[in-house]
């Protein structure tokens, strides 16, 4: 039943920007203070206030605009939002109509299998956020905190281009990470950072025209998310295989009951009377200052993930690991660049496992953990015999604990470096045959597990300093 239905989904994300005040007042924009401690009569739309906008604002929407291939219109105005809601105390948000700051660009997402989809963005544009309802057992009645009022949001409007839950959640990852390679968000979605609008509809695979759409407002997690459009799309089918017909509607995503609840119909789309603001001026962008943004970009994620593939030979799960976050990614490169010989998937290795456990442990980054030059050096003792994997760990370890000693001098003080000498290694291993004549039996009657012991023994009997790739090759040759 379902492969004869078409799934449309849009979103539109909304995405606080990370300024340091708000947009048209200088009110203090940060997240977690005292509930209504940095509010003032503008960002409470008190009468006979006078709104002032934010310059940076403008930049880092122009600069998302430009990272997603939009064009910028270099001359937009700002417009009215006309509609109540009890956490918007002005009646009316500040945002952008007909004209917004940038628009017709597009994003590349890659799947899983490999091959990249282009999903088109329809506009971004800035506009002011509302304040925030707060509930209580403690009492029937609910309270309003304006601390979020004005706080600056940009609004990515995607082309309903995306056709199934993957793509989804690749372009919702994908905008994240740009957020934050960009520096212009922190994308936290716990809190209340980064939101998103979905639109979903279904439509017979036969027909061409695109089906009537839904809308599930504020869905404030990922997850969150990808749930709503996997319910919505069963609940429409549903209703199209029964005979009947879909609604257009705005509904909200339940997670405790992991469902859609329809809140209010949309026969005709919302009026919001939107007027041009009369208290701000247009806005104009001139070409120095889209010049000055464009070169700020860097390579972004989703296309380091592909060259990290054709490059470095990374596994894709991996590259994309690496390439979503610019610290990983940093030290990644900055690593292989210091010697361009080690083997890239143990860099990988290493700052997806070791490194990243250390990460999850503390509140610092990668680039805090370790310097490219410590990790460089490590990965070269190792992949030249001079140490092993374990020493190299312990090395990483006295690291952390902010032992300021050169590795050189950690791997005498630990005496870790490892025995490579062929000589002395073949005389322990013909030593440790000579001992376990019954291990060599059962690995020539075919118990191959015989031989990991073999190579065990020969490294206990070095103290762990054995290189393991002499030990295996010199057993083989004497067994």
């Amino acid at each position: 039943m379902l492969n004869k239905y078409d799934l449309i989904v849009g979103l539109e994300i909304h995405a606080e920007l990370s300024t340091n005040s708000k947009i048209y007042c200088s009110c203090k924009n940060e997240f977690g203070l005292e509930v209504n401690s940095v509010c003032c009569p503008i960002c409470t739309g008190m009468p006979g206030t006078l709104p002032t906008l934010n310059k940076k604002v403008v930049e880092y929407a122009v600069k998302m605009g430009l990272a997603t291939n939009c064009k910028i219109n270099q001359i937009s105005k700002q417009d009215r939002k006309n509609y109540f809601y009890p956490d918007l105390p002005k009646a009316y948000q500040i945002s952008q109509s007909d004209i917004p700051l940038c628009e017709d660009g597009y994003l590349d997402i890659l799947l899983e299998d490999g091959k990249t989809k282009r999903i088109g963005i329809t506009r971004i544009h800035i506009e002011e956020d509302a304040g925030k309802l707060l509930k209580t057992d403690k009492f029937d009645g609910t309270l309003i905190d304006f601390n979020r009022c004005g706080v600056p949001l940009i609004e990515i409007v995607s082309e309903p281009d995306i056709r199934s839950v993957e793509e989804a959640k690749a372009y919702l990852e994908t905008i994240k990470s740009y957020l934050k390679y960009l520096n212009i968000s922190d994308a936290k979605m716990q809190e209340g950072s980064i939101r998103c609008d979905v639109n979903v509809s279904v439509k017979p695979t036969s027909q061409k025209n695109l089906g009537t759409r839904c809308e599930m407002k504020n869905v404030n997690t990922f997850s969150g998310a990808i749930k709503a459009i996997e319910f919505e799309y069963q609940r429409q089918i549903d209703i199209l295989e029964s005979g009947g017909t879909i609604n257009q509607e705005t509904r909200k995503w339940d997670e405790k009951l992991s469902k859609t609840i329809a809140i209010r119909s949309k026969e005709n789309a919302q009026d919001y009377r939107y007027f041009p603001e009369p208290d701000l001026k247009n806005i104009f962008v001139d070409n120095d200052t889209i010049e000055r943004i464009s070169n700020d970009i860097p390579e972004m994620p989703n296309h380091k993930t592909i060259r990290y593939i054709n490059d470095f030979n990374l596994p894709q799960n991996d590259a994309k690991l690496i390439a979503n976050n610019i610290q990983r990614a940093t030290l990644f490169e900055k690593t292989y660049e210091l010697n361009k010989k080690l083997d890239t998937k143990s860099i990988a290795n290493w700052i997806l496992t070791t490194i990243s456990e250390q990460v999850n442990k503390t509140s610092k980054n990668h680039l805090e953990i370790i310097t490219p030059e410590n990790l460089n050096k490590i990965i070269s003792y190792i992949q030249s015999g001079s140490i092993s994997t374990s020493s190299g760990k312990k090395i990483f370890k006295q690291i952390v604990a902010n032992n300021s000693k050169s590795i050189d001098q950690l791997i005498t003080d630990l005496g870790l470096e490892q025995i490579s000498n062929t000589d002395e290694l073949e005389d322990i291993v013909l030593k440790v045959l000579k001992e376990n004549e019954k291990s060599i039996n059962d690995y020539k009657n075919g118990k191959t597990n015989a031989f990991g012991y073999l190579v065990g023994q020969c490294i206990k009997a070095t103290k762990g300093k054995g290189n393991p790739s002499i030990i295996k090759e010199s057993l083989k040759k004497h067994i």
